[in-house]
């Protein structure tokens, strides 16, 4: 019983492991095509609410932007018992969007609000050996993100947001032979505070504090497998660690620009996802270490109409070791390669294109043994387009 509740677990929540991993950092903006480098000191559009509020004092007196993406991609899990069928590719194709306006309230203060999804996949596992357990899944999340920022002088900014988090998770298996489909939601608050420095009239600093985000998703459901039917309430518990990141931005001239980051996320302290099976907690934390991430971008303004962005950066694994990962998480080192273009289409709009590559480390699962297997060589792509307008 324990070892097919364990299985359970473990499937129920590997559907949405890749959207909590590590951050998604894209929101379906220009940033993206840096691989995000500098977020946090950038502050070129609205969307800086959602990566260092502080940032809205750079910007005009009235700014919306808005942003749509896609993002696809191959997590490939094959299972070492061949005799059983192996779900392959799990990954769905999945949209997203997001908006943001910015308003100069006073001389010093601005005040803004952000709506954007940077969690969630689709996820669809078919026809497989655990069909009767899990065949897809979906989360759907969004955040409300309220914001404030304050210019202390000209070198000196400080920001803060309230994110109200919301999000849907839904859960298909085989019953009978029949799709059977459950669905639960959840609201999760969380915070961000920025600060934003003018260090030389070519150089901005930028810190951002983000704490940590808690959803709960309870799905109660009987599982009938081959060993029985049993009654297992599952609550998948989706947890993000806090994270720090400062972020440096240079203006070589005013053609060229570089910039790069160093971040931090808690994960030894938040560990792993906590699942619990009739009231006891399958606690990976052990498995887990602190994450840190690293990015170098530049930005080429040819004309006055044009910036061009390429930019690459990395993110370390949260577990100890890659030949002892979880279901929960197929997850390993990060790396992302961005590119795009924002084209100037009048004084006061723009409108812009990133791609971005993200290549995750191939990981092996060894518990439960009876799903063991491997992810190899996953990766994700994301595609978006982005407006702005200041008025």
């Amino acid at each position: 019983m324990k070892k097919i509740a364990l299985v359970c677990s473990g499937l129920i929540f590997s559907s949405v492991a890749n959207a909590s991993a590590l951050y998604f950092y894209e929101v379906g903006t220009e940033s993206a095509g840096l691989a995000n480098a500098g977020q946090a000191a950038l502050a070129q559009d609205a969307s800086t609410i959602a990566s260092n509020p502080a940032g809205m004092t750079r910007l005009p007196d009235h700014m919306f932007t808005g942003g749509l993406q896609t993002i696809g991609g191959n997590i490939d899990y094959q299972l070492d018992n061949s005799n059983l069928k192996s779900p392959g590719n799990v990954m769905d194709l999945t949209p997203s969007a997001s908006g943001f306006y910015s308003q100069k309230i006073t001389d010093d203060l601005y005040a803004g609000i952000g709506l954007y999804g940077n969690f969630g996949l689709g996820i669809d596992y078919g026809n497989w050996a655990g069909s009767n357990v899990i065949k897809k899944s979906n989360l759907l999340a969004m955040t409300l993100s309220p914001s404030l920022a304050y210019k202390l002088n000209d070198r000196l900014s400080l920001g803060a947001s309230v994110n109200a988090n919301y999000g849907i998770f839904s859960l298909t298996r085989d019953v009978n032979g029949e799709d059977d489909k459950q669905k639960d939601h959840d609201w999760a608050m969380s915070y961000r505070l920025g600060l934003l420095m003018q260090l030389t009239d070519q150089t901005r600093a930028g810190i951002t504090w983000n704490s940590k985000t808690d959803y709960d998703f309870a799905i109660d459901e009987t599982a009938h497998l081959p060993q029985g039917d049993y009654n297992l309430p599952l609550t998948a518990s989706i947890k993000a660690p806090q994270q720090l990141m400062f972020s440096l931005v240079h203006d070589i001239d005013k053609q060229w620009s570089v910039m790069g980051d160093l971040g931090w996320q808690d994960w030894s302290q938040f560990g792993a996802p906590n699942i619990t099976v009739n009231g006891q907690k399958v606690d990976n934390a052990s498995r887990m270490k602190d994450t840190w991430h690293t990015a170098l971008g530049v930005q080429y303004r040819p004309t006055e109409q044009w910036r061009l962005n390429a930019g690459v950066a990395f993110d370390s694994t949260p577990y100890r070791s890659q030949s002892d990962t979880s279901l929960s998480l197929p997850t390993g080192d990060e790396w992302r390669f961005g590119t795009g273009a924002n084209y100037q289409i009048t004084p006061a709009s723009n409108i812009g294109f990133a791609v971005e590559y993200l290549h995750m480390q191939s990981s092996r699962v060894s518990s439960p043994a009876v799903l063991s297997g491997s992810f190899d060589h996953p990766y994700l792509w994301f595609a978006n387009v982005n407006y702005s307008y200041q008025f």
